[in-house]
């Protein structure tokens, strides 16, 4: 099958490699510039020290069966499923995940566990009045006492801003309608008994890494007619006279298309088209938050059995460490040792973001040694990988400067943003495959005239009605719901 028209794509991530990899697969002639050296983005994987790691901890989990398919597709039988272990640390005690009430009374103990169920009580008579924060969404649904000891640190590590400064959508979208009473519920009755999204305990996962997914799918784009532009990046999209979008490359090349698939950070998008006043001041207020990963070899395996913790201690900077050990044994390789991960996050003017490697590197092994999850024994090597713009931050009323953004793009049909960056949404994987999957259809589908509606709202995914068709991936592959 071949087909006239031809397409840009911006990011060879999760979002922008889908839809190259969809267009492609219907004869779409299909160019992708990735201003990295590798695909896959936050998702992709690389070597370190004989073993395979990701940039953080990336399960791949979904229940619609459009992402299910694509993956799949590519990853044939080249995965194994993964028992999902992953805990809180607070105050050098950990704490189940998914909540299990006999470990939430022995980690508080009697008297602090009494204390959170007042307060929850407390809450439920006299709640916040206003839910349009983070904080006032998730007091009313756990308790201020809770709130402070489960989520107020962790997230303020995460923004960088107070959680009242923080949009409840970052709330609705990862903790949906989690609350303490369905928490103890589930506790009380089980894990079998009662599911929530958030508390998948297995999850597939491929036996070169996270990032093995996408390079099968660049490897099939290629094969496909596709062609990959690596170490590219773009500097910003045009139009012709005749409305058709350009890419301009970082060399100052122009390429001309039909459409442009856009994963660039939106405000950098925004930027280049010469937006109205009102339009450019909204865009510049959207913000991204940056990540350091803090790479540390320590001697030995059997450190803990987690493949990340989620870290509230207050008095450590760290927000997340992944133990690569624990994922699959084909990534360690002939390697007897273990090699974690510490998450940190900033912004552009924090002097973290700046720090030294070095500075960095002994930062994160007081920390490693700090939590006691070492065990004493010796770390070997340091790895520091900094990532910028990897988190959309939901300020609170973000969605006020995004509304007049998504009009103004929204009058170039032939434009289409997609991703965590190209679309600021806080993307899991899945999210991000199936706005490829949607935008490929778009074009597809489109008539070539400007006028022509989309088939999809992509500004509309992940959304509470994401999901269509139920259906997961097992150990035998892909697995429709009980009805």
């Amino acid at each position: 099958m071949t087909c006239s028209r031809t397409v840009g794509v911006i990011g060879a991530g999760p979002a922008g490699l889908t839809a190259a990899y969809e267009l492609a697969g219907q004869g779409v002639q299909v160019d992708v510039f990735e201003a990295g050296p590798k695909v896959g983005g936050m998702a992709g994987s690389f070597s370190l020290w004989g073993q395979v790691v990701d940039y953080g901890p990336h399960r791949f989990f979904s229940t619609d069966d459009r992402v299910n398919r694509v993956w799949h597709e590519v990853i044939g039988d080249d995965y194994d499923m993964v028992d999902r272990l992953t805990r809180i640390y607070y105050r050098r005690t950990f704490f189940d995940y998914p909540l299990k009430a006999m470990n939430a009374l022995k980690g508080l103990g009697v008297g602090e566990a009494i204390a959170c169920v007042a307060s929850y009580g407390w809450q439920r008579l006299f709640p916040e009045k206003d839910e349009s924060t983070f904080e006032g969404w998730v007091s009313n649904r756990f308790g201020k006492r809770l709130f402070r000891i489960f989520f107020k640190s962790y997230s303020e590590k995460l923004w960088g801003i107070p959680c009242r400064a923080l949009d409840a959508d970052f709330a609705a979208q990862r903790i949906k309608r989690f609350s303490l009473s369905e928490a103890i519920k589930a506790a009380l009755l089980g894990a079998r008994r009662i599911t929530h999204k958030t508390l998948v305990d297995q999850f597939a996962y491929p036996t070169g890494g996270s990032g093995d997914l996408y390079d099968k799918m660049a490897e099939a784009l290629v094969a496909a007619g596709g062609r990959l532009h690596l170490a590219t990046p773009v500097r910003r999209v045009t139009f012709d006279t005749d409305g058709r979008p350009r890419i301009e490359l970082g060399t100052g090349e122009v390429r001309t298309y039909d459409h442009v698939i856009s994963s660039m950070p939106l405000t950098a998008l925004v930027a280049g088209l010469n937006p109205p006043a009102e339009v450019a001041q909204c865009a510049a207020r959207l913000r991204y938050r940056n990540t350091i990963l803090a790479y540390l070899e320590v001697e030995g395996a059997g450190l803990f059995p987690d493949q990340w913790i989620y870290v509230h201690s207050p008095e450590l900077r760290t927000g997340r460490i992944t133990n690569f050990r624990n994922w699959l044994p084909s990534l360690c390789g002939q390697s007897r040792n273990t090699i974690v991960c510490l998450e940190y996050w900033c912004n552009d003017d924090d002097a973290l973001w700046t720090m030294a490697d070095g500075d960095v590197a002994a930062l994160a092994r007081r920390e490693m040694a700090a939590t006691g999850l070492t065990g004493g024994a010796g770390i070997l090597n340091a790895h520091i990988v900094r990532v910028g713009k990897s988190y959309p931050v939901y300020g609170h009323g973000y969605r006020q400067n995004l509304a007049p953004v998504e009009a103004f793009l929204s009058r170039f049909p032939r434009l289409h943003a997609i991703g965590r960056y190209g679309a600021f949404k806080y993307n899991n994987q899945d999210h991000s495959i199936l706005m490829g999957v949607l935008a490929a259809e778009n074009i597809i589908a489109a008539d070539g005239e400007d006028g022509h509606p989309p088939r999809h709202d992509l500004w509309q995914v992940n959304t509470d009605t994401d999901y269509q068709e139920a259906g997961r991936i097992t150990d035998t592959g892909l697995q429709k719901a009980a009805p």
